[in-house]
């Protein structure tokens, strides 16, 4: 179960982003791609640059070579300089066997690249750097600076891909099931079973994916690609793996931009209610202060509030048609599914308080549309590296979390719900027994340090996201001493996916980090909501 990126609106978007695509799951993040066809890209890139050179640095080395293998076509990689990382699985066994990290680094636009490079950190866990390329493009980050992207271990265009398919369809299959019920649970913790099995099956050393190991695969290509110093930029679980890259491998960072926050400190659970509670309010407030939206949706909060609890004790059953699946698809609403779909409508925000309002009525179409649509779309199969997801969940999270301090947490956030709605937070359903059967050792107590650091620091957050609440801005800057905190109103989980200003903001600091011109935030306005009849 990987923290799913939901589809982004388009515009300065993300995912390829349609309302019937809305609710895939979780933070996780997200960003999937069309698994029918992996191909290898080749480079067209003729000139010297970064990742041009074969070299090896201690137990790592840098292949130049193809581009990593992508579901679908990247224009912003056809001028990419390719290759590929190899480190050792598990460094504790240096001798042990070995694996292999694409590596994909997209030329700055400028004639006279600036000479510290940008690199990416994906979202997830399990998302794949490489296929995020054309977000990052699309953002203007290769204005003057090379981007390096690479594939995180487990992912996607690795080897070892710790996909499972198997998870992807039973997360489409959830839609016709109460969300939670024990039999479910069942199902899911058995799914998860099926996946471990695979993977241990094929020799994957299940404990060795997790945020230290890659910190380090990080610190070695650096040296491998002979980088003196550059910047690190980290999306939602990104940001996770930046901050412990901050504090385990602080030498030749120049400054670091998070979007999306995920404190390791804090992750978890209890945060993910925490933030749905910030995200939810934020969207539930702007509606209140547009007069015709809180005319149309008055006490908008109430009535969601409301929903849960009818939905949780007398779940709600629909048909509905899905792109790509000729046979109508049976849909089941309970108040666990409502607040997940809510987690991920908060991209679209403008359509959900008449969605709202429509269930209220007895009328669930669009939201079990985009219930469904979001889990059933090709997009969301055959692209996320489970193994990762749960090596960070079940080594780093949920070891020093209680099941009592997320009930405590759901209860805090939102008093009303059912306690069986408040058990499970939104994007990490049954995550405690799923970890059981993962069974993996749990790090140690240390990766949940704060990160200290005297390292520049650009801390976005975005006024509607649900994901990673904007608290976690000033939370994470306490103890960065040179951080600058923004968060853009009116914009869901990842601004830079969705916001020019957080795009110009982002180019700012990595011209003059200490000081980051961020006067595009005044005068940003919210939405027009949809008011239907």
């Amino acid at each position: 179960m990987a923290l799913h990126h939901p589809p982004r609106r388009r515009g300065t978007g993300w995912l390829h982003a349609t309302p019937a695509a809305v609710a895939t799951g979780i933070l996780v993040t997200g960003l999937l791609a069309t698994p029918a066809r992996a191909e290898h890209g080749t480079s067209t890139f003729s000139g010297a640059g970064i990742g041009t050179v074969a070299r090896t640095v201690g137990d790592a080395r840098f292949e130049p070579g193809p581009c990593p293998k992508t579901p679908e076509p990247i224009p912003a990689l056809q001028e990419a300089r390719c290759g590929t990382l190899t480190v050792p699985e598990n460094r504790a066994e240096p001798e042990g066997r070995t694996i292999t990290l694409g590596v994909a680094i997209v030329p700055a636009a400028a004639a006279t690249p600036k000479p510290d490079p940008i690199v990416w950190f994906a979202g997830g866990p399990g998302d794949d750097a490489v296929g995020e390329a054309q977000m990052a493009i699309d953002g203007g980050l290769n204005r003057d600076r090379d981007v390096i992207f690479m594939s995180q271990r487990g992912t996607y265009s690795a080897d070892p891909a710790l996909t499972c398919r198997n998870i992807d369809e039973f997360n489409a299959r959830v839609v016709g099931l109460v969300f939670g019920a024990p039999s479910t649970e069942r199902l899911h913790v058995e799914a998860t079973r099926t996946c471990r099995e695979q993977l241990a099956d094929r020799g994957v050393d299940l404990g060795a994916y997790n945020d230290t190991e890659s910190a380090a695969d990080y610190a070695d290509l650096r040296g491998a690609l002979g980088v003196d110093q550059w910047n690190v930029f980290g999306i939602s679980y990104g940001t996770h793996l930046a901050l412990i890259y901050m504090r385990q491998h602080p030498q030749g960072i120049r400054s670091v931009g998070i979007d999306g926050i995920l404190p390791p400190s804090t992750a978890g659970s209890a945060l993910a209610w925490s933030s749905a509670r910030q995200g939810f309010d934020g969207l539930f407030q702007a509606c209140a202060e547009q007069p015709a939206c809180d005319r149309r949706y008055p006490n908008l909060s109430a009535t969601f509030d409301r929903l849960v609890r009818e939905l949780e004790a007398h779940p709600v059953t629909t048909t509905v048609t899905v792109p790509g699946h000729p046979e109508p698809v049976k849909v089941v609403l309970d108040g666990g599914a409502l607040v997940n779909w809510m987690t991920s409508a908060t991209h679209v925000a403008p359509g959900v308080p008449r969605s709202l309002d429509e269930l209220a009525h007895g009328n669930p179409q669009r939201i079990a549309e985009q219930w469904a649509g979001g889990r059933l779309s090709p997009q969301a199969f055959g692209r996320v590296g489970h193994g990762l997801a749960y090596g960070v969940f079940c080594s780093e999270w949920v070891p020093y979390e209680s099941q009592a301090e997320v009930i405590r947490a759901g209860q805090e956030a939102f008093p009303s719900f059912p306690r069986s709605v408040q058990a499970q937070a939104p994007q990490l359903t049954f995550l405690r027994p799923d970890c059981a059967v993962w069974n993996i050792p749990a790090a140690p107590p240390s990766i949940r340090d704060v990160t200290r650091s005297d390292i520049p620091t650009l801390a976005l957050s975005g006024g509607f996201d649900s994901q990673t609440g904007a608290d976690n801005g000033p939370y994470v800057a306490r103890t960065l001493s040179h951080a600058t905190v923004v968060t853009v109103p009116y914009e869901p989980h990842v601004v830079f996916a969705t916001s020019r200003c957080a795009q110009e903001i982002t180019a700012s600091f990595f011209d003059t980090p200490t000081a980051p011109n961020t006067g595009c935030v005044t005068g940003l306005k919210p939405p027009q909501f949809e008011i239907g009849p």
